[in-house]
């Protein structure tokens, strides 16, 4: 990992802050990590919320848990950015893609929730 500056060490703190926030927002905070990090593609801001607004096993999709993206940005303690020119999200800075790979633990199965979700999520349409 490219580690200039204590970014490793800057991650790892802002990690602690989003899990010590409460259920809901560390859900969200770190579902919203994993999903940036793990995506193939950018991710639309809609693709994202939609996703982390999913149950798993659902059969319909309840928009009332669809996050407002500024509810998004504020759980995942500034690792997040919207590029509002091309209604993306994206991870603050490349270092932190790599982080998640030397730090798993937090991202437990990411691909297998992902493709959970994706499923729950064509199974509501």
């Amino acid at each position: 990992m490219t580690d200039s500056s204590g970014l490793e060490g800057a991650y790892g703190t802002t990690l602690s802050r989003i899990k010590r926030q409460g259920r809901e927002g560390s859900r969200l905070g770190i579902a919203a990590l994993m999903w940036i990090s793990h995506s193939e593609l950018p991710l639309k801001v809609n693709e994202l919320r939609h996703a982390l607004g999913v149950e798993i096993g659902a059969t319909d999709l309840d928009v009332d848990n669809v996050p407002s993206i500024r509810t998004l940005l504020a759980c995942c303690k500034g690792l997040v950015a919207v590029d509002k020119e091309a209604s993306t999200v994206r991870l603050i800075h490349f270092t932190l893609q790599e982080y998640p790979q030397a730090h798993p633990e937090p991202l437990d199965r990411p691909h297998s929730t992902m493709a959970e979700i994706c499923l729950s999520y064509l199974n509501s349409r």
